[in-house]
């Protein structure tokens, strides 16, 4: 099984493409927001021509009123592996979200169910201190946690302090209990990470072939929805700003100056997290 990360914009689904045509392997999704069926263009999902070259699974599995876990993913990834190698077909797992990556080589830790009253005490002292108070109460319970989460991410931030607060035992003690998923002779990796300047020339032009592609009438579908912004679709990268030109908060100009440069950020955010993580993986600097 060949396993291949790295940040947006930085070539991974043609690598991976190029990979399963070459052995006859099936291409498996391993990126949190290219599950949603909504997001096609706006998550540069793998085009009908390019499904159409090599079997794809779990891209638009998903809809977006409906959030998928790093849990439920695995769930669907085993299937879709067991499948995969019941047909004699070496898989190919490609994406941008390391905790999936991290699920699959490492485990995901048996957290106990997590009471709704202890969730909502978490979500409540988010939303009434904010991150940096709430980052620094869940330090004194889980610091590695409150080290490890990337800066914005609520939900995880949350998450790791309702576990902490629900068990008593922090929820980076449980994930280093847990047993990896697939055993380490089953797999090898790469991560492709391109010179800086150069993925951040790429992330700024596929936002503009993204808009040519007709990702600004996507967003006006999903904002017509009416959907719970915290949702992890809602969260797409780039959304946020355009939906904001589409109710006449930017100018289009603005808000395509702004999805860029989130894009640019949510790639740097990624590099940092995959050398931090997975600092064994060979590197792979051009595509």
């Amino acid at each position: 099984m060949r396993l291949i990360a790295g940040p947006t914009a930085s070539g991974k689904s043609a690598v991976a493409l190029e990979l399963a045509r070459r052995i006859g392997g099936v291409v498996v999704n391993a990126d949190a927001l290219q599950l949603y069926a909504d997001l096609r263009i706006l998550t540069a999902r793998p085009s009908a021509e390019e499904e159409a070259q090599a079997p794809h699974r779990l891209y638009g599995v998903a809809d977006a009123a409906d959030g998928w876990s790093v849990g439920r993913w695995l769930e669907a990834a085993q299937a879709v592996l067991a499948e995969a190698g019941a047909d004699g077909r070496p898989a190919v797992v490609v994406g941008g979200t390391g905790l999936y990556f991290r699920a699959l080589t490492q485990g995901l830790a048996d957290v106990p169910a997590i009471p709704a009253a202890a969730r909502e005490e978490a979500e409540a002292r988010f939303a009434r201190e904010g991150e940096a108070a709430f980052r620094a109460a869940l330090a004194e319970r889980d610091p590695a946690a409150a080290e490890r989460i990337f800066p914005g991410d609520r939900q995880r931030l949350v998450r790791a302090f309702e576990v902490a607060l629900a068990t008593g035992k922090p929820l980076s003690a449980w994930q280093a209990e847990t047993a990896p998923t697939l055993a380490a002779e089953d797999w090898s990796a790469v991560v492709l990470e391109p010179p800086r300047e150069t993925l951040y020339a790429r992330c700024d032009r596929r936002l503009e072939a993204m808009l040519d592609e007709g990702a600004l009438a996507e967003v006006e579908a999903l904002m017509a929805r009416g959907l719970d912004p915290a949702l992890p679709a809602m969260k797409a990268t780039g959304l946020r700003e355009l939906a904001g030109f589409l109710r006449g908060e930017w100018s289009r100009e603005e808000a395509i100056e702004a999805a860029q440069r989130e894009t640019r950020r949510y790639a740097k955010r990624q590099l940092t997290w995959l050398r931090n993580q997975t600092p064994t993986w060979p590197r792979l600097s051009s595509t």
